[in-house]
């Protein structure tokens, strides 16, 4: 930063004797209203002043071989450092660290350094900058260049030339704190990290990270500015947080689902929340192969399945990936098909031209709440051909059902760890569908978090088949299509009866439908070969199948021709 600075009295001596203001002249209401109100005349005397003073602030865009780093790092005593990768370069960066005393592994977040002027500085800005902000009609796209020009225009207005390191920190904070989350900014932009949690004031936040699982983060929140940040998180996101109403859930711009609490009487350390990051591009079946969830030969069954019309409960634990699992294998809905999808929060993604997306209202002054059950009356009257519902847990429940025995096919999730667990529950209290609507439920996938070499993994343990009811017992009769083992790692297969129905509704011999199933794992094979795992690629790939199925074979063919002279027909 260059030396000059305001003549007379700085920004640093603004903020010092603003802030210095004596509090004791509250007993006299007529003094302190005189007392602010001289400030604010001095404050736009000063202002005045510096515009005719003015200043020249060249910008220029960051450079950082040039400029340097924003922000350094230097580990805690005790801590080794063993991992660092940027979150939003070239401003925020994370560093992983090792207390090898303790054994703990710590998250820190590393943002451009202010010295006490910049801090003081940047708080007048702020200020200042409020009002063109909110007076300017500007879109989404323009604000980085509206908050630019502001900036260099306030510098102007201060008479302080700066250097270009610390103009760009500068907008950093003022883009992180109008734009963006505070900071939990950095947090956000980490596309390794998939569960955010405050537990309280003053209470270091944790991440749930993809390669150190769970980790204790450098940033917490005071009392005044964790409540402010919870009411600003739900008013994002259109819903209202207060004493009297102190917890919601919501879906944030970025996509990312929070749940909020205010305050100490539902969690008593304090205002509260938890937050879940969604990648900004769905996971595809590619993905959930790559990753082991699935094998080739269990998507390949959901393709067949799903587009001859069977429904699906994807059901296991907290984070065990059933909204995930059932978003990808969503891409499999033949192109035309009309799909409506019903959640309480945004979660489901689909790339899918023939969709309309309801989620539940909470109506807290005129009009009624609309749940998943009112979504779902009116979703039977769109005429879809699929129902998602983002998860099944009351009254709704029968409706869906009722939904399957009319020709409807649907997905949905639920919390359950077992077939026999999906079953009871979906049987008895509150959910109470009745045993002869249970039977229209086509697969199950029981998914589960695991934990293998150290690292926790998501796999799917059982894809179970609801076989009718039982004539001799009058239980529900099911059988396992694929299992898990652990031991191995692997998948195994066994007979299939919904393949056999398949078969038979669409007139095969089983040689025909053994041939389809070796055509899809063959072009789900391909895909992962190739590394194709964008969603939009994907589905373009899956799409074209279902409209020309031999010309995508034979161009799989002649790809894999030219990769090797050996290969000479589809067949092989």
């Amino acid at each position: 930063m260059s030396d000059t600075e305001p003549s007379g009295e700085s920004v640093a001596d603004w903020d010092t004797e603003a802030s210095g203001r004596s509090t004791h002249s509250s007993d006299d209401s007529f003094l302190a209203t005189a007392s602010a109100r001289f400030e604010e005349l001095r404050h736009r005397f000063d202002l005045a002043r510096e515009i005719i003073r003015g200043s020249s602030q060249p910008v220029r865009p960051f450079r950082p071989a040039e400029d340097g780093h924003l922000g350094t790092f230097e580990p805690p005593a005790g801590q080794t450092e063993i991992d660092r990768y940027w979150v939003n370069a070239p401003f925020a960066y994370v560093v992983i660290t090792h207390d090898n005393e303790a054994s703990e592994r710590y998250y820190h977040v590393v943002e451009p350094d202010l010295d006490a002027f910049e801090q003081s500085l940047l708080g007048r800005i702020k200020t200042d900058i409020r009002a063109p902000l909110m007076y300017q009609a500007t879109d989404e796209d323009d604000i980085e260049a509206v908050l630019s020009e502001e900036l260099k225009r306030l510098l102007q207005t201060y008479g302080i030339d700066l250097e270009m390191s610390t103009f760009h920190s500068l907008f950093y904070y003022l883009q992180r704190d109008f734009r963006g989350f505070g900071k939990l900014d950095p947090l956000l932009h980490d596309q390794h990290i998939e569960d955010i949690s405050c537990d309280g004031y003053e209470l270091p936040i944790f991440v749930y990270h993809d390669d150190y699982t769970d980790i204790e983060t450098n940033i917490s929140f005071k009392q005044k500015e964790l409540d402010n940040f919870v009411i600003r998180l739900a008013q994002q996101s259109g819903q209202h947080l207060s004493v009297g109403d102190p917890m919601v859930e919501a879906t944030l711009r970025d996509g990312s689902r929070a749940e909020l609490s205010l305050g100490r009487e539902v969690t008593p350390r304090g205002s509260a929340f938890t937050i879940r990051q969604y990648a900004d591009d769905p996971f595809t079946p590619i993905d959930l192969i790559n990753y082991n969830t699935f094998s080739i030969e269990q998507m390949a069954y959901f393709w067949l399945c799903i587009e001859n019309n069977k429904s699906l409960i994807f059901a296991g634990g907290t984070a065990s990936g059933k909204t995930t699992s059932m978003n990808a294998v969503s891409m499999f809905i033949p192109p035309r098909s009309k799909v409506l999808t019903i959640e309480d929060t945004r979660e489901l993604s689909l790339y899918h031209d023939n969709w309309l997306s309801s989620v539940t209202r909470e109506q807290l002054s005129e009009g009624e709440d609309i749940d998943m059950y009112d979504l779902l009356r009116s979703a039977l009257r769109h005429r879809p051909e699929y129902i998602i519902v983002g998860e099944v847990r009351g009254k709704e429940a029968v409706t869906l059902f009722q939904a399957m025995n009319t020709g409807h096919t649907t997905f949905s999730t639920m919390h359950a760890d077992s077939i026999e667990t999906v079953i009871n529950r979906l049987e008895n209290e509150p959910i109470n569908v009745p045993r002869a609507m249970v039977q229209s439920l086509d697969m199950l996938s029981i998914q589960t978090q695991a934990r293998i070499d150290e690292k926790r993994v998501r796999r799917s343990r059982v894809i179970g088949e609801i076989r009718g009811i039982d004539q001799r017992t009058g239980e529900l009769d099911y059988a396992s299509a694929f299992n898990w083992d652990a031991n191995t790692d692997r998948f195994q297969s066994n007979d299939s009866e919904l393949l056999s129905e398949i078969q038979n509704e669409r007139g095969w011999s089983r040689n025909e439908l053994l041939e389809e199933m070796r055509n899809r794992r063959r072009v789900l094979s391909y895909l992962q070969q190739k590394g194709i795992s964008d969603y939009r690629e994907f589905t373009a790939l899956i799409n074209e199948y279902y409209a020309d199925k031999q010309r995508v074979l034979d161009r799989i063919a002649a790809d894999e021709s030219a990769d090797d002279p050996t290969v000479t027909s589809v067949d092989q």
